[in-house]
Parts: structure tokens; C-alpha cells; sequence
């Protein structure tokens, strides 16, 4: 069910917490802590990667891609497409950021998946990876009957609104952790760069909830999507 607002003006303000909320990520990772780099001596460089991995290529493309399907005004085909490729994109990154965050761990000594933010984690790279494969396979090729799609859809979209909220919030748990073991190692709590993270996390969460926003609000091809609803063709 729709709320009485657009979905357009809605996007725009997510678009804008993206922008922020990437730009904070980019200048923490580069500016306070050294930089990004796949192979280093330095370690913490490594690490730097997941952060910026997942918090632009997972949580902010992975809800362009559901803001995507909602908001443009275009033909249906065309928007699933591109809700299929960003997800893809975003689930690449995803795994990326997380094999950065193993790399870093093994090449450290530290262990991995010692932590309710690592666990989270994998759940969520699992799930929207079950997600994006079966709705690949159903809704796209070969494509599953009409009753078994329509009768998919409200799993496959409320699976998906629960795997991103579940990723936001998982971010936001990674920055209190990170912040945390930086805080432990003597960095101050009420400096810049703890102030940085969290307002990072803050606007991270904003841009969570405004996707979930957009979600409820009508969409601007709310006739095509009446004439739709029951139903979700393959392509």
C-alpha cells in the first residue's frame, strides 16, 4: 500500500544522502586513515577497502537499484533491467568489500568472523545473493508462469526490503565496531574523525530509511503499475 506522498521528491533526497554519505566514507578512508590499496605493507590501507566497498558499491547502489524500479518513469521492462544490473553490481562489490575485510585479517594475524557485525554480514551477502539469483532465474530467464511469478512477488519484494534494511543496519554496527577498536587505541572520542564516523553511520541511516520511504510512496508510472500489479513478466 502506498502512502499519500511521490516517490520522486523522495529519491532526490536519497540521491543527495548518497552523495554525502559516500563523500564521508571516501574522505575517512583517504584523509584519517591513509588511503585504499589492495596490496600493502601497510595493512589497515587493506582494510580501508571494506568500508568504502560496502557502504557505496553495497548499501548505497543496492538501494539505487530498489529506488530505481520505484521511481523512474519508465517502461517496466526497462526498469527491471536496470534494478537487475545494479543489484549485480552491488552484490559484486559486496563480496569484493568482504574479501578485502579477510584479506586484511589473514595478512594481520587477526580472526575472522569473531564478531555479531561479521556475522550479520555473511547472512546478508548470503541472502541477497539467494535473492538475486532466484529472482534472476524467475522473473527474468527463463522466467517462471504467471501464476508463479505473481505469486513470488510480494516474497521477493519484502525478502528484499528485509535483506536492506538488514544491511543498513549492519553498517551502521560496523562503524560502531571500528570506531570502538580506534576509540580503544587511544583516538579521541570527541575529535573530528570520531565525529566523522558517526554522522558517516547517521547519514547512512537516513539514506536507509528514504529508500524504504520511496518504496511506500506512489510511483510516477502508477498507471502502468495498476495495470501490472498482479503480475511481474519475465523478460
Amino acid at each position: 500500500m502506498a502512502v499519500g506522498i511521490n516517490a520522486m521528491p523522495v529519491t532526490f533526497a536519497a540521491h543527495a544522502l548518497a552523495v554525502i554519505a559516500a563523500i564521508m566514507v571516501l574522505v575517512w578512508s583517504i584523509s584519517y586513515r591513509g588511503g585504499l590499496a589492495w596490496e600493502a605493507e601497510n595493512k589497515n590501507l587493506i582494510f580501508n577497502l571494506h568500508p568504502v566497498l560496502m557502504l557505496i558499491g553495497f548499501v548505497i547502489l543496492g538501494g539505487e537499484a530498489i529506488i530505481s524500479y520505484k521511481s523512474l518513469p519508465l517502461e517496466k521492462p526497462v526498469k527491471k533491467l536496470i534494478h537487475l544490473i545494479l543489484h549485480a553490481i552491488s552484490l559484486s562489490l559486496g563480496i569484493w568489500g568482504i574479501c578485502a575485510a579477510f584479506k586484511n585479517h589473514n595478512e594481520s594475524g587477526i580472526p575472522n568472523l569473531y564478531s555479531l557485525h561479521s556475522w550479520i554480514g555473511i547472512g546478508v551477502i548470503s541472502l541477497y545473493a539467494f535473492q538475486w539469483v532466484y529472482s534472476f532465474i524467475v522473473f527474468f530467464f527463463p522466467g517462471g508462469s504467471s501464476n508463479l511469478r505473481s505469486g513470488l512477488l510480494p516474497w521477493h519484494a519484502m525478502l528484499g526490503l528485509f535483506v536492506y534494511i538488514l544491511a543498513v543496519g549492519n553498517a551502521a554496527l560496523g562503524f560502531l565496531e571500528k570506531l570502538t577498536f580506534l576509540e580503544n587505541g587511544k583516538l579521541d572520542k570527541y575529535g573530528p574523525e570520531a565525529f566523522l564516523v558517526n554522522f558517516t553511520a547517521i547519514v547512512t541511516i537516513l539514506f536507509g530509511a528514504l529508500v524504504v520511504l520511496t518504496v511506500s510512496a506512489k510511483s510516477p508510472s502508477s498507471i502502468d503499475d495498476a495495470d501490472n500489479c498482479s503480475s511481474y513478466s519475465a523478460i
